[in-house]
């Protein structure tokens, strides 16, 4: 059984984080079918079914966790070719800490492996222009995986033709009550007002605030839930749950999710769309009812001209907007830090 499930692999030596290599003649012509209509900007993956897959080949669990990062690479390779420009992985969550001391042991291994060889492959990504962000809280991790991966997302950060966030030690509450903290931390040094506080806000100060919501989720193994992974970003994605184990992907399963999302397009785009001005809207009615407790505080006969109550709704608007963008500038100078700072303790622990 493992000679035959290690037959098609590609030697230790070549596993990458991005495959080289073309698509095949028919691949090409189906990319180019598909291009025709609209594409997924934004594709989340719940690799999941990588124990199975184990079981399956009669092979350790190790050895599938292997398996699931070689069908990544391949799959980003896929992703390229077909100007997708940002990929997301549920690659380790918070909940996998329960798991076996032995599993969990060798899960950071692996990925203290592979954030190494990232390393070794600056020319490669630099080439395709891939940045890495790494997002969840990093904090529970073993200290030298933290600094290899700090390691990874600095040598990465300046790229910026695609994509790649992967999502370890993460969970979207664990998210959500972070982007919370975050903003009462804004709030406690003075940097944004709590009436600043909006959806908009909490959507930023998620570890994904730099990027789009995905367009296209996409679930293997055939389990159909989301498992606490990107629960807030997915409330207008389209949702595709596939039977087949992450190991075993093929173009052809991704190509399958995208002809589903072409089909829901239109629907996603118009929800999407309503959300957007209803979040709009909303800000203008809290900016509005700040604006009539400053007048009220005011005084004076002028509360009631409606030029006056404009011109004071444009300067709160403008306030407001300035205080939003200085907080989030200093929220991503701090989680810089956080990188910079791990960073340069491994330099003066390697000098």
């Amino acid at each position: 059984g493992r000679i035959r499930h290690l037959k098609g692999r590609a030697p230790l030596h070549k596993m990458s984080w991005i495959r080289e290599g073309e698509l095949t003649l028919l691949e090409r012509f189906s990319a180019n079918i598909l291009k025709a209509g609209p594409m997924p900007k934004h594709i989340a993956f719940i690799m999941d079914g990588n124990r199975r897959y184990a079981r399956k080949q009669h092979v350790e669990r190790q050895e599938g966790h292997t398996q699931g990062f070689d069908k990544l690479a391949e799959t980003l390779r896929w992703c390229l070719n077909l100007e997708i420009q940002e990929v997301t992985v549920y690659a380790f969550s918070i909940e996998n800490f329960k798991r076996s001391k032995e599993e969990v042991d060798g899960l950071m291994e692996l990925a203290k492996q592979k954030f190494g060889k990232l390393l070794e492959e600056q020319d490669n990504l630099e080439k395709h222009g891939v940045c890495i962000r790494v997002l969840g809280d990093l904090s529970l991790l073993p200290k030298d995986l933290q600094e290899v991966i700090a390691r990874a997302v600095l040598a990465t950060k300046t790229h910026n033709k695609c994509f790649l966030n992967v999502c370890f030690a993460y969970t979207s509450r664990h998210e959500i009550s972070n982007a919370v903290r975050e903003m009462a931390w804004g709030v406690e040094e003075g940097l944004i007002k709590p009436s600043d506080v909006s959806e908009f806000l909490l959507s930023r100060c998620l570890y994904t605030g730099n990027s789009p919501d995905p367009d296209l989720l996409i679930r293997t193994s055939g389990e159909v839930r989301l498992s606490d992974f990107l629960l807030w970003q997915t409330s207008y994605s389209c949702l595709v749950f596939q039977s087949i184990l992450w190991p075993e992907y093929s173009f052809w399963n991704l190509c399958d999710a995208i002809l589903q999302y072409q089909l829901s397009h239109c629907s996603l785009q118009k929800a999407r769309d309503r959300h957007r001005e209803d979040q709009a809207l909303q800000q203008l009615e809290a900016d509005r009812l700040c604006v009539s407790d400053l007048l009220q505080r005011e005084g004076g006969g002028r509360a009631s001209d409606p030029q006056h109550r404009q011109e004071l709704l444009q300067r709160y608007t403008a306030a407001r907007e300035k205080r939003v963008h200085g907080f989030l500038r200093s929220l991503q100078q701090k989680r810089d830090r956080f990188f910079t700072d791990l960073n340069a303790s491994l330099a003066s622990v390697s000098a």
